[in-house]
Formats: C-alpha cells, sequence, structure tokens
C-alpha cells in the first residue's frame, strides 16, 4: 500500500479513518478519537470498540506532518488488524523519528519524564565503580568521565548490559554479580558499554547503527574477549 499525499486540511482523525477505509474497505468507516499522552518515547497504541478508534500518541508527535500521521495510522491499523504494517509506512515513520531535532527532543523527554532505576555500583561478589575505573586507565588513559553505574533489578540473561545516554548510566545484569562468573567477563561487559561512550550511536536515515567499524575494532583490544565471550555464552545457556 503506497502512502498518499494527504489533503492539507485533512486532520489526524480524518486521516485514521481514511487509512482505515483503505485497510477494511467492507467495514463501515470508524469514528476516531485521538488522545495524546505524555510519554517519555514515541509510544502509540491503538483499539477498536463500538465502532469508534481510539488512539492514544505521545504528544511528540502532535504537530507531525500529514504523510508521518498516515504512516502511523497505516502502522497501527494495519497490527490492529494483524497484519504486516507496509514497509514503506515503516521507513517512512522511522525516518521522522530519526530526524536530528526529533532525536534531540525525545533525548529530552526522555531525561525529563523517564525513570531510571540505577541501584548503585556497589555488588555482592564485583564493584562496578573500582572495575570502571580500572578499565579507564587500561584502555581509556583515564579520560572517560564516569557515568551512573548500577546492578540490574533483576537477573537478566538475554540483556546483560546496557548503556542509556539519556541519563548517562550503565546498568549490568545482576546475574554477572557471582563468583561463579569470571572477573575478566564481568570486565568485558563493562568495556563493552564504555565503548557506548566514547562511540555514539550513528543515525543514517531510517537506520541506527550503535556498534560501528570503530566501535568493533576499539573492542578487539580487550585481551580476554573470546574467553569472555564463552564464559557469557556459558552463562545465558545455563
Amino acid at each position: 500500500m503506497q502512502i498518499q499525499t494527504a489533503l492539507f486540511f485533512e486532520s489526524p482523525e480524518e486521516i485514521f479513518a481514511r487509512v482505515f477505509s483503505e485497510i477494511r474497505p467492507s467495514l463501515p468507516r470508524p469514528k476516531v478519537k485521538i488522545s495524546y499522552r505524555g510519554y517519555a518515547n514515541a509510544n502509540s497504541s491503538i483499539r477498536m470498540e463500538c465502532g469508534r478508534l481510539d488512539v492514544i500518541m505521545a504528544d511528540v508527535l502532535q504537530g507531525s506532518p500529514a504523510s508521518v500521521v498516515e504512516s502511523l495510522a497505516l502502522i497501527l491499523i494495519s497490527k490492529l488488524f494483524r497484519r504486516r504494517p507496509p514497509a514503506q509506512a515503516s521507513h517512512h515513520f522511522r525516518l521522522y523519528l530519526n530526524r536530528k531535532d526529533v532525536r534531540r527532543q525525545l533525548h529530552l523527554l526522555k531525561q525529563i519524564r523517564g525513570r531510571k532505576f540505577v541501584s548503585g555500583p556497589e555488588g555482592a561478589h564485583y564493584q562496578l565503580e573500582e572495575m570502571f575505573e580500572d578499565l579507564n586507565q587500561r584502555y581509556f588513559s583515564g579520560l572517560m568521565g564516569r557515568p551512573l553505574l548500577g546492578w540490574s533489578r533483576k537477573p537478566s540473561r538475554t540483556v546483560l548490559g546496557h548503556f542509556d545516554p539519556s541519563h548517562n548510566a550503565i546498568i549490568l545484569s545482576r546475574i554477572l554479580d557471582s563468583p561463579e562468573v569470571p572477573k575478566y567477563a564481568v570486565e568485558s561487559v563493562l568495556f563493552h558499554e564504555m565503548l557506548h561512550l566514547k562511540h555514539p550511536a550513528v543515525h543514517r536515515g531510517s537506520r541506527r547503527c550503535v556498534h560501528t567499524r570503530e566501535f568493533k575494532q576499539d573492542e578487539k583490544q580487550f585481551p580476554m574477549l573470546k574467553e569472555a565471550k564463552e564464559a557469557i555464552k556459558r552463562l545465558c545457556v545455563g
């Protein structure tokens, strides 16, 4: 399905109603109610009840170009009927979210509205601040500013670590804070997240690259990377 050039006088409600009729022409055109919520991201949702479409959009999308609203309508209504959203619509919407001004706005909203749990760097077996400073001296000449450091609420095996640029925080999975996990394996995860501070994500059109060529090249500096990956693999399988 192609994205049409929405008429300049179409309201977001009219766009959603039109797209609905294009996707399900056999059904009566519904009434549409759009509400805006102060989310910390660009999340949106949709539901249909008693012949009415209720759409909730993040307030950051209020005032978006008509083509962006139409792309979102194609995505949400397709999902409502368990269809795959048109690739063109998904691409167009991601392209808008990756605009520099929109990214900056989303970044600020996440700082203001987003909640970030940071337990603190002191673990039962490993101390993240000490580990960070040691890695900082060994690989970054001691020049990297220390972000917030902490352990996750729950011991995740799928996400062992992540860097949140909006809150300048590195969180490691509590599953790593164990005497059964070699220190070099914990260090490799922390080192990986520290590289995200050095090499921010690069946006190319609708794509977001978090592991650039420079990132991967620097990661090879870690001397026991192979052994660390093997230890982590055993941990995740176990």
